[in-house]
Order: C-alpha cells, then sequence, then structure tokens
C-alpha cells in the first residue's frame, strides 16, 4: 500500500511537470507570435518616404524686370530632402525636378541617383537656374512681381526601392509638389509649402 502511495504521488509529480512545461511552451509560443505580430506590422511595413524643399533656399542672383517688360532671372541653390521613415535604407534613381510659373516650365534640375538611410533624412543642395523666357504671357507677371513676390512651383516624382533585411525589396515612389514665394526686393525666401 505504501508502494501504491509512493507510485501515486510520484506519477502525480511527474503529471505536474509535464503541466509545468507544457505551460511554458505555450507561453513561449505565444510570446512568439506576438514578437512576429509587431515585427510585421512594424519593422516590414514599408512607408513612403517625402520629397521636398527645405525652408533653407538660398538666392544667388535675381534679376527682375519692370513693367513695360515684366520677366526674372533667378539663381539659387535648392536644399532637397528625401526623408524616409522606414527600417531599410531608400535607394532612389535620378529625378528630374521642374520648376513651373503659372504652369509654364521656367527650369529643370536632376537629383542625383543615391539612397536614404533608414529612419534619416538625405539632404541634396542644388543649384537651380529659372527665367521667364519661355512665358508666352507676363501681363500675370508683371503685377505678380509689382506686389514685391514671385511665385514658383516645383514638381517632381522619385522612384526607388526600400530594401529591409537586405532581402526585401519594395518599390515606392514619392512625389513633390512644393509652392515657393520668393520676396523680389529682399531676394529671399518668404515662404515654402509642400503638399
Amino acid at each position: 500500500m505504501v508502494k501504491d502511495m509512493e507510485s501515486f504521488q510520484s506519477q502525480e509529480e511527474k503529471r505536474r511537470k509535464r503541466m509545468k512545461l507544457a505551460a511554458y511552451i505555450g507561453a513561449f509560443a505565444v510570446f512568439q507570435v506576438i514578437v512576429i505580430l509587431v515585427f510585421a506590422l512594424v519593422v516590414m511595413k514599408v512607408k513612403t518616404p517625402k520629397f521636398r524643399i527645405g525652408n533653407g533656399v538660398e538666392i544667388q542672383s535675381l534679376m527682375a524686370g519692370n513693367q513695360s517688360s515684366p520677366s526674372f532671372d533667378m539663381s539659387f541653390t535648392a536644399p532637397i530632402r528625401i526623408k524616409n521613415t522606414n527600417f531599410g535604407p531608400y535607394k532612389y534613381d535620378p529625378t528630374t525636378v521642374n520648376f513651373t510659373y503659372g504652369g509654364v516650365q521656367v527650369g529643370q534640375v536632376t537629383v542625383p541617383k543615391s539612397k536614404a538611410n533608414f529612419k534619416s533624412t538625405k539632404k541634396v543642395d542644388v543649384t537651380v537656374s529659372v527665367n521667364s523666357n519661355a512665358l508666352t504671357s507676363t501681363s500675370g507677371l508683371g503685377s505678380e512681381l509689382n506686389s514685391g513676390v514671385l511665385t514658383l512651383n516645383s514638381q517632381g516624382r522619385m522612384n526607388g526601392k526600400v530594401e529591409l533585411m537586405l532581402i526585401f525589396k519594395k518599390k515606392k515612389s514619392t512625389n513633390m509638389n512644393c509652392t515657393m514665394a520668393i520676396n523680389v526686393a529682399s531676394k529671399a525666401l518668404q515662404s515654402m509649402t509642400c503638399k
């Protein structure tokens, strides 16, 4: 009878150990599922990078014509910013940025091929030359120059790939659509808005 009791206690102890082991394995499996879900939803989620002109536009030269023949000829340095919020580098192709006045292209610049590292902003300064030679009608330009503010738009589409864990590559394209107001008298950037 004592042997039966010891045998029963031994079996009961083994059962408890198996239950504890099963609980540990179950908790570990749940933990692994949570880690995988967080990884898939946060780290592996690819966001579209932002492609903008920064506020540090520096005007090197600006010549504006008068009322009888309204015109402009300007050269400036535009700080292009590519903000990558992903957990992998964004490798982008050469990109053309067009500068327009009233829907007419007045200048163009190319952003060279490069990459924005993960969770960082790539800064590229480009020199831009714009002039009013391509404008067929300058009636709106005359009144704008008289008001003392010249408004230019910049558009561009950047194509590239986000690389995650050196294995996965996801194509991502981002657009630039910025409007800059330049104070003609002070030859300085007055405001910059990007969509």
